[in-house]
């Protein structure tokens, strides 16, 4: 018996079959009857929209009927979104909504370099090109019901395997942690996001048949060396300041699995013996958005913080500021204003005047 809140959905597609020799011939082969009409018939249950849930997920293999079932359950969400244009910023490209709304919602999808925000989307990453993508629906851009449901066809399936679950872990972090105000319900073939996304409910095609309650995320161990000052040059395009780094400093290197995926240089302050300061701090793209920049900056301090009289952080990243400040480990300095040729910027950009900075001292 389907369950008092959710919706029966059978579906029929069909096609006609034109007749040919060849078609009687595989139809002689593998016995198959030739009526004229190829059909396929699906049935499943589907939550429906009248229940709390949050992050829904229909999975199954090709051909299974999954684009079929999220058609009729949920078709007011799912249409085809309009083309990025070629010659505009993607951050020209989703919609009206407040910058900073718009801003936190990239660095809640794991899309939080700046300087790429400034590209067209046809020359980005496939992996930041499906940041991007989500950023748009769940702005509202090319993807919206009258229930703020988001829905995504082929959802990862043109991402390598770490952009997948990383990116999954990154919005449903961003939709259950309050930074976007939407339903999500993803339809792909991969099965393995399924423990990174965490839905309230998956319908699986290969089976029809429908599971609820989330399962535990995967735990990620992030290992902390010392590194030379050269591995910079894998994480210095990403950051959204120049890439110099100052002659004297120490790195660290964050490692998943044996991988560099974060970066941090911690360097002297000029004129206060004993003051050190986070230089830069970087994650790389394909791991952003899952809470690793903060952690991995914090342990790094607890780290640095014994060899010196202060530690401090001064940066003008709206996602950075917000995890400081959330981070319970640093206390505000203050707030300042800095010129963009403060940045290393030759040309002042038209219409900004200024960026806030912010400085914080880790407390010991």
């Amino acid at each position: 018996m389907p369950g008092a809140d959710n919706m029966k959905i059978e579906a029929e597609v069909s096609c006609p079959i034109v007749d040919s020799f060849r078609v009687r011939q595989i139809a002689g082969m593998f016995d198959l009857p030739v009526n004229g009409v190829s059909s396929q018939r699906f049935s499943v249950e589907v939550p429906g929209l009248d229940e709390p849930w949050q992050i829904g997920l229909i999975v199954g293999p090709s051909g299974s009927g999954k684009t079929t079932i999220a058609r009729q359950a949920f078709g007011a969400a799912l249409r085809d979104p309009p083309p990025w244009p070629a010659d505009r910023a993607v951050i020209d490209c989703l919609g009206d909504t407040d910058i900073r709304q718009t801003t936190r919602v990239l660095a809640a999808v794991g899309f939080s370099s700046p300087p790429a925000w400034l590209r067209p989307w046809h020359v980005l990453s496939n992996g930041e090109k499906f940041r991007c993508d989500l950023a748009r629906l769940l702005l509202g851009e090319g993807g919206e019901s009258k229930d703020k449901l988001a829905l995504m066809d082929e959802f990862t399936s043109v991402v390598d395997r770490t952009v997948a679950r990383i990116g999954s872990a990154a919005l449903a972090g961003a939709i259950r942690g309050g930074a976007v105000a939407r339903r999500f319900v993803a339809v792909s073939c991969h099965y393995d996001i399924v423990p990174w996304l965490c839905p309230d409910w998956v319908v699986d095609m290969a089976t029809q048949s429908l599971a609820r309650g989330k399962l535990p995320r995967p735990s990620i161990r992030l290992e902390i060396r010392t590194c030379d000052k050269g591995l910079w040059a894998m994480f210095q395009r990403h950051h959204y300041l120049n890439g110099h780094l100052p002659s004297c400093v120490r790195c660290r290197v964050g490692l998943v699995e044996n991988e560099p995926v974060a970066f941090a240089a911690i360097a002297p302050v000029a004129g206060y013996r004993g003051y050190q300061r986070f230089s830069r701090v970087v994650v790389l793209p394909d791991y952003q958005g899952i809470g690793i920049g903060g952690k991995f900056r914090d342990a790094v301090a607890a780290l640095e913080a014994p060899r010196c009289r202060r530690l401090s952080l001064v940066t003008s990243h709206p996602a950075m500021i917000r995890s400081l400040a959330h981070s319970g480990r640093w206390r505000l300095r203050s707030v300042g204003f800095s010129h963009p040729d403060a940045a290393g910027l030759k040309a002042k950009p038209v219409g900004c005047r200024s960026r806030r900075v912010c400085s914080f001292v880790w407390k010991n």
